[in-house]
């Protein structure tokens, strides 16, 4: 086992031909890569995009499928910032790509890298929505490198676009920041280009429900103190999303009330007695 690594920023660190080190006492066996690729972030999924993003800068060219990861650590969350340890992964690549041809027209390379790897258009029975959330979803997911398939179901005048895969944390986001960004990305474009515009969820592995069932259960301890207690309960900051999931969850639950206070990014909801104040 090696010494433990010191902490770093979540800022790409980046090594070119350094040789991976074989385990003690253990004769080395495979070739040393060509290319070594080192990177840290908040969460695996995020390391992993910042070195394949280092190693596309360098590489223009470079085919996502050569490249290997190796989790050096999957990082510590902590506790109040005391602790932390950003994840850590190396990518490696066998052999070295052929770099960016020199005569090649700053256009031409800067329109192939904000083009989509793989195009995806409305699948056979789409309807024009469905058709323009699987377009956006496939360009979402080739840009923050993820390998992950897309699924579109309608039912109800509604379009749900689930991505499934292997470590989704970079799409989610923190607190499902980022995925309730694509959701508001996804409605906003529906509604604008769509001649019959339906409402779109976007969901991650089940990252909906989970997160759902895990707010109604914040919100029913915070019901239980307020009805004990006979005092406002503040909950923690949410997105739009969530606030909505909780207000709704509490429409109907006798003797209390919900209200949004604060200010992006930190507006939150509070539990208040039905007698203290109006349901906003």
């Amino acid at each position: 086992a090696g010494a433990r690594a010191t902490w770093q920023r979540p800022a790409l660190v980046a090594a070119t031909r350094a040789p991976l080190r074989s385990a003690p006492g253990r004769a080395q066996a495979v070739t040393e890569p060509a290319v070594r690729v080192e990177a840290t972030g908040e969460t695996v999924g995020e390391a992993r995009w910042a070195a394949l993003h280092d190693l596309e800068r360098r590489y223009p060219t470079l085919d996502r499928d050569l490249v290997e990861f190796v989790v050096v650590s999957e990082g510590q969350r902590g506790l109040l910032g005391v602790g932390y340890e950003p994840a850590r992964v190396i990518a490696v690549l066998a052999i070295e790509p052929d770099p960016a041809p020199a005569t090649a027209p700053p256009d031409t390379v800067a329109a192939a890298e904000r083009a989509p790897r793989a195009q995806v258009g409305p699948a056979p029975g789409d309807s024009e929505s469905a058709g323009l959330v699987r377009e956006l979803l496939a360009r979402v997911v080739d840009g923050l490198g993820i390998d992950a398939d897309i699924d579109i179901d309608e039912a109800g005048g509604q379009v749900t676009g689930t991505v499934s895969g292997g470590d989704l944390g970079l799409l989610i986001g923190r607190h499902g920041q980022t995925i309730d960004a694509i959701q508001y990305l996804a409605n906003a474009m529906v509604h604008r280009r769509a001649a019959e515009p339906a409402e779109v969820v976007i969901d991650a592995e089940g990252y909906r429900d989970r997160r759902r069932r895990a707010l109604c259960g914040v919100a029913d301890r915070a019901v239980a103190d307020v009805l004990r207690d006979g005092r406002p309960v503040a909950l923690e900051p949410m997105t739009s999303v969530e606030r909505k999931i909780v207000h709704l969850h509490l429409k109907d639950v006798a003797g209390v009330a919900t209200a949004s206070e604060g200010v992006e990014p930190n507006r939150h909801l509070v539990v208040l007695p039905q007698d203290d104040s109006a349901e906003v």
